[in-house]
């Protein structure tokens, strides 16, 4: 039991990072960002690529040489949300909701088989491999990599939820989400605040890239497909456009899956989270944190 658990927690803590992302958006700009997942992906990459131009780097400095790549591959991931925001979804912020969805699309497209023409289809091997003791805890067995990633994740997500709460940009951001049109006359600058939610919900999912890199040892150019659906399904079970709801969503569809694929095997994990998925939206759409609300006409 304490292992599903411990599973559960580890595996949902990945959820909760990306899922973040598709909560900002979507309370901010109400986009279902489904380029969201392949950022991730470009994390991962950008990580790979600075590691490999570095050549070997010895086990003692491994953990500090993944900080260290993991601020950087923040940063050009937080930039490349910018700029998809920029020149992808700002023109179409007028246009109706299913032209910009078709645009996420078309750029998640845009990212998967690009990163497949500059570093090739077939997997690749994470330069730096996260290893060390692994120990008993309470009945369950836990691995040193799994407790500093999930540390990493978890001050990651603390950060961000002071962040908004507790500055002026938080503010404007939580401003926008309850009326975009009040925060301009307000002199909130509408576009720059957009752009920040996007730098910042694009560099929780390339830090969480970097980290499955750094975990599992392989990395692929579709990487994120999956679990870009599956950090939907978990903002949804929270309530898309909460915060707090999208941690919470990525920590019980991480149970779900543990428990899931313990009970009736692992080929039924991505099953059962499509299926809770769907669960969600016939029975409580607005999900565990979300509000009903009624729409302005």
């Amino acid at each position: 039991m304490m292992q599903l658990i411990w599973d559960g927690l580890f595996v949902g803590s990945f959820y909760a990072l990306i899922a973040l992302g598709y909560s900002m958006v979507y309370g901010i700009i109400k986009l279902l960002n489904f380029a969201h997942g392949d950022l991730y992906m470009l994390g991962a990459f950008i990580a790979f690529a600075v590691l490999s131009s570095l050549g070997g780097i010895p086990a003692s400095l491994s953990i500090g040489a993944l900080l260290v790549v993991l601020l950087l591959s923040m940063l050009l991931t937080g930039t490349a949300g910018v700029l998809i925001e920029r020149f992808a979804y700002r023109p179409l912020r007028g246009a109706p909701r299913l032209a910009v969805l078709i645009t996420a699309v078309g750029v998640s497209f845009s990212l998967e088989y690009g990163v497949a023409a500059l570093a090739g289809p077939n997997p690749k091997a994470f330069p730096i491999r996260l290893e060390g003791e692994v120990f008993n805890l309470i009945g369950a067995r836990v691995s040193l990599p799994q407790i500093v990633l999930m540390i990493i994740a978890g001050l990651l997500m603390i950060g961000l939820n002071s962040y908004i709460h507790n500055t002026s940009t938080g503010r404007a951001m939580r401003s926008i989400a309850l009326d975009r049109n009040a925060s301009l006359l307000m002199g909130i600058n509408v576009n720059s605040v957009i752009a920040r939610t996007f730098f910042i919900g694009s560099a929780l999912a390339g830090a969480a890239g970097v980290m499955a890199g750094a975990y599992y040892g392989k990395i692929d150019f579709l990487m994120g497909f999956i679990i870009g659906l599956k950090a939907f399904t978990a903002a949804v079970i929270g309530g898309i456009g909460n915060i707090k709801g999208a941690m919470l969503g990525g920590l019980v569809l991480g149970f779900v899956e543990a428990f899931g694929a313990q009970w009736f095997g692992g080929q039924w994990r991505d099953v059962f989270a499509f299926a809770v998925l769907i669960l969600f939206l016939t029975l409580r759409p607005t999900g565990i944190l979300g509000e009903r609300v009624t729409e302005r006409v």
